[in-house]
């Protein structure tokens, strides 16, 4: 349980494995669905997932610069998990899954 906070127990992780959910995801349209993290505090946050395994970041060389996000194996088997917290608090309280939530 230690080693799992540890990596998800952040503010922000559990929303954006969230938000990420099923889709491939470019990082403006994540910032866009996350508009109470900063872009720095976001980038530091998908790297720390990208270095537990949790989330992908592709990297496409064209002009622009493309980046898109999508979740791992391990990440997917996150989404009921967190599914299911947002049941219990809509129970007992209420649900703060940012609009575009997972699907």
């Amino acid at each position: 349980m230690m080693r799992t906070m540890s990596l998800i127990g952040t503010k922000w992780k559990p929303v954006i494995i969230f938000t990420i959910g099923p889709r491939h995801i470019r990082f403006g349209q994540l910032a866009a669905r996350m508009p109470l993290i900063s872009r720095k505090v976001l980038t530091e946050q998908l790297k720390e997932l990208e270095d537990d395994g949790i989330v992908l970041r592709i990297a496409y060389g064209e002009v622009p610069p493309r980046v898109e996000y999508s979740l791992t194996e391990k990440g997917h088997a996150l989404l009921p998990i967190f599914k299911e917290m947002c049941n219990w608090s809509k129970q007992y309280g209420t649900c703060d899954i940012p609009a575009g939530g997972s699907d």
